[in-house]
């Protein structure tokens, strides 16, 4: 995974480096073009990394959440005086 993340990237944009190095015009577009699509790709596996670490907590939050539920009748941040008021009112 470290070769998709960071390498793959940094070549691409090494690769552009060496083109925009040879100076015409059509080099520095293209080369510039090439530098983006590395720097795309680094953004993406970041965007992706980032999304995927910040659902799989509130996943396992939630998960534990509603284990405590099932022990003892009541949401962990609720008191269980309430738990009890709640469930007499719903009858």
């Amino acid at each position: 995974m470290f070769t998709v993340r960071y390498v793959l990237p940094g070549a691409i944009v090494l690769a552009g480096a060496i083109i925009m190095a040879h100076g015409s015009e059509v080099d520095l577009e293209g080369g510039a073009e090439i530098v983006s699509a590395g720097l795309s790709v680094y953004l993406a596996n970041w965007l992706f990394r980032f999304g995927y670490g910040y659902h799989s907590h509130e996943r396992e939050d939630e998960e534990a959440g509603r284990a405590y539920f099932r022990a003892h009748g009541h949401w962990p941040d609720q008191p269980p005086s309430q738990a009890g008021r709640r469930a007499r009112q719903s009858r």
